[in-house]
């Protein structure tokens, strides 16, 4: 397989998506094209992809003979490392292609970035994208997930009856809520709440499996919480946490495969509980 070829098409199709460029492989026209590996002629861009990130690289790329792109603007994407050093350094530019090192320099952190700063359906989006073009077949790879057993067991749950002996907790729900900002989330933690005292019995039982097993269930939710908070509005953290353990919960070997639905709902449930119990989201000021 040839990697850097994959690498190529996979930013072509990428950068397409996220900035609604028209990029082709100029490879696929004429093999090992000096300097350019991507071209969108359209909106007059060249784009080097390359797994070597120095200003050696840059200026090598800069100096072939380009001239038949007079105007067009030169961009690099780094698939290897960071490249914050680069942004900040001058290079020489002898066919004076319009190049700015601190925006048209991208990496992996620089992407993120900016893909943290668009919208939730945008977002979406490109997770999907992602999703379907980086997902491995792991097969026998997967590993359990005390997570997931957590769900198989609450997917068999008759959740139309009411969970009785709600316990009282040691804050009122709703100034969490108000609190934390979560006006989106507030009519899904409404419904969810009444589900404490049947997590609490499940925990209970799963406990008795092996100390620190629920324990595990609701630190895997707070580390999924640590990531989203600082870079995502709350009411998206709280939907992404439940699309994250969605996810983790899928990848696992031990999952019982159920409708998007069902685990949907499990999973708001547990999240839910979890933001009872404080494992997520900030406990109100008393």
């Amino acid at each position: 397989m040839d990697y850097h070829l994959h690498s190529e098409n996979f930013y072509l199709h990428f950068f397409n998506l996220l900035f609604g460029w028209n990029l082709k492989n100029l490879n696929t026209v004429n093999q090992n094209a000096a300097a350019i590996d991507l071209i969108d002629e359209n909106n007059r861009i060249i784009i080097q992809v390359s797994a070597t990130a120095t200003k050696r690289k840059i200026e090598s790329a800069l100096s072939k003979d380009l001239s038949g792109y007079s105007g067009y603007l030169f961009k690099f994407i780094s698939i290897s490392k960071g490249a914050d050093e680069l942004r900040s350094q001058a290079f020489s530019n002898p066919h004076g292609l319009s190049f700015s090192p601190a925006n048209d320099i991208y990496d992996v952190k620089g992407i993120l970035q900016a893909i943290s700063s668009m919208d939730i359906d945008r977002q979406k989006e490109i997770c999907e994208f992602l999703e379907k073009e980086l997902t491995v077949d792991v097969g026998h790879g997967k590993m359990e997930s005390n997570l997931t057993s957590v769900i198989n067991i609450l997917a068999k749950e008759d959740l139309n009856q009411s969970a009785s002996n709600h316990k009282s907790t040691p804050f009122e729900i709703e100034n969490k809520i108000s609190f934390n900002q979560l006006d989106a989330a507030r009519a899904v933690i409404d419904d969810y709440k009444i589900h404490y005292s049947r997590i609490d019995r499940i925990y209970a039982d799963f406990d008795k499996q092996g100390a620190n097993k629920s324990l595990s269930v609701l630190d895997s939710m707070r580390k999924e919480y640590l990531a989203l908070i600082d870079s995502t509005s709350p009411d998206e953290c709280f939907f992404f946490i439940i699309d994250k353990v969605a996810e983790k919960i899928r990848a696992s070997a031990n999952y019982e495969s159920m409708p998007d639905e069902e685990i949907r709902l499990c999973v708001g449930i547990l999240v839910v509980d979890a933001f009872v119990r404080c494992k997520v989201f900030k406990n109100p000021v008393i």
